[in-house]
């Protein structure tokens, strides 16, 4: 969803990601390189989505404001963390909802992990601004 922003999208992946695992032959050492080999397969797919030209000359109907989230009480959070860049909600959503360290999503995303750090800090910082300007007073 951090990448496509579109729920149909993003299930397509999903359902295509995990027929890669189904068929692949490739060896997991743990449950978290397994993982990390989902989420890294999955922002290419997404990526690869996004570079093709009906992506880039369709807006889609749907929205990312028509999307639901489980909790409700995340559901403001990830609103507006869906207004952010690209490269900063995805590296501020590994962080904090999937709980990887900047060496891990540097890893997985293959980037330097200085960009990573560089990414997480202007991310929380477009966070806050929005947060502010959303009226939320306490940070």
């Amino acid at each position: 969803m951090c990448y496509v922003r579109n729920k149909a999208d993003a299930d397509d992946i999903m359902q295509e990601v995990f027929l890669k695992l189904y068929t692949s032959d490739t060896y997991f050492v743990n449950d978290a390189h397994a993982k990390a080999w989902l989420i890294k397969v999955t922002a290419n797919m997404c990526r690869n989505l996004l570079k093709t030209p009906w992506k880039r000359l369709i807006q889609p109907i749907e929205t990312a404001e028509n999307m639901t989230v489980e909790n409700e009480k995340d559901s403001g959070l990830m609103d507006i963390i869906m207004k952010m860049k690209s490269k900063n909600r995805i590296v501020l959503y590994m962080h904090y909802y999937e709980g990887y360290s900047t060496r891990e999503i540097a890893e997985i995303l293959g980037e330097k992990e200085n960009a990573v750090t560089s990414q997480l800090y202007r991310g929380r910082k477009q966070l806050k601004d929005l947060l502010l300007k959303e009226g939320y007073d306490e940070l």
